[in-house]
This record gives C-alpha cells, structure tokens and sequence, in this order.
C-alpha cells in the first residue's frame, strides 16, 4: 500500500470550462443603412412599440374606436388620391387604368369646360328674346359636336398607347374609353385618383 498518494487537482479548477470569445461581427461600411426593424445603437431593441392603455371605460373605448375609424376613413382617402392601388376601387386599380389616368391628365380636354358652357346655355335660354335663346340652342349644339369629337380621338389615343405599351392588355376597349372619356369630363381638380402628371408632359407606363 503506497504511503504517498497524489493529490488530485483542484475540483473548482476542472469545473472551468475554457470559452471560445464569439467571433466578432465584421466591420459594417461606410455610408450602411440598416434595414427596416433592425437593431442599432439608437434604436437598441427594434420594433418595439408603445403599448395602448387599455381603455377605463365604456366610454373611452367608444371614444377610441371613433378616432381610430376617422384615422382609418382618412388614410383611405389620402390613398385614393395618391394613387395607391391598396385604397383604389376596382375600376381604378392596375397598370393599365393608371396610364389611361395620366393620358388624359397629361392633354388639355374640351370635355373640362362642358359644365361652364351648360351654365352659359341654361342662362342665355332663360332671355326673352328669340335670338339669344336661338344662339344658346346653337352654341349647346356645337358644344356637343365639339365634345363628341375630342372623346373619339382620346378614344383612339388610349386605344393607339395601350396597345404599344400593353401589348397583353386584356381589358375590354369599351370600359377604357369609358374610364377615359369620363374622367376628360371632369375638372381637373375633381379628379380621383389626383393627376400625378402635368398638362403637356410625355407620359409613360408606370409600376
């Protein structure tokens, strides 16, 4: 029986594990913009956002639920007239009907003054006088001549355009003359979705 035994090494020493340090992340470059929801040292934990009091009441939840409805009727309107496909109705959706929209935004249309020379007509047919109410019959009459024949040749315009640059259009003509004629009618002001162009501008297809 041996008289000296070795002494074992220390147990707090073998319980240490060695740690590897985790490999430093590389260098960003000059000029990096993080993405959207990612960290940085201005915004150390992303996404996080300020969590809404629930209401006390009865009352106050009424209160909420109004100014979130107002809040959410306001950011579709504001979609509508930008122009943004997630707000639009149906007719006004796509690639196609927002190239027809900037054609006819983009001309001077004799259908914009059609309301202006109503008025002059229902005004003049009101004199007593046959010659005047005999010019107003003739001045209306004109004026419709006038409008059907700039409808025909901005329906032959969007018919020319679309086709060159949608050449897979699959959109009935008759509802695009429609959709264009309609919106000549209209004031420029008036229009939904508002122009994105100016009078006189090239245009072309837009994403």
């Amino acid at each position: 029986m041996p008289l000296f035994r070795r002494k074992s090494a220390d147990p707090v020493t073998e319980s240490i594990e060695e740690v590897e340090p985790e490999p430093a992340a590389p260098p960003k470059p000059k000029g990096y913009t993080p993405k959207k929801g990612e960290a940085t040292p201005r915004r150390p934990v992303a996404n996080r956002r300020l969590a809404t009091p629930a209401p006390a009441n009865t009352k106050e939840a009424r209160a909420l639920s109004r100014d979130k409805r107002r809040q959410d009727a306001a950011d579709r309107r504001e979609g509508m007239a930008r122009g943004d496909d997630r707000y639009l109705t149906v007719r006004d959706r796509g690639p196609v009907r927002r190239y027809v929209r900037d054609i006819v935004d983009a001309r001077r249309n004799v259908g914009s003054i059609f309301f202006f020379g109503t008025v002059l007509v229902l005004v003049l047919s009101l004199v007593p006088v046959y010659s005047v109410q005999l010019g107003s019959n003739l001045l209306f009459a004109a004026m419709l001549l006038t409008i059907i024949g700039d409808s025909v040749f901005l329906a032959r315009l969007v018919r020319k355009r679309v086709q060159d640059a949608f050449p897979k259009n699959n959109e009935r003509w008759g509802s695009l003359y429609l959709y264009a004629i309609m919106r000549a009618l209209a004031f420029r002001r008036m229009r939904i979705p508002k122009p994105q162009v100016a009078v006189g501008q090239p245009v072309a297809p837009r994403a």
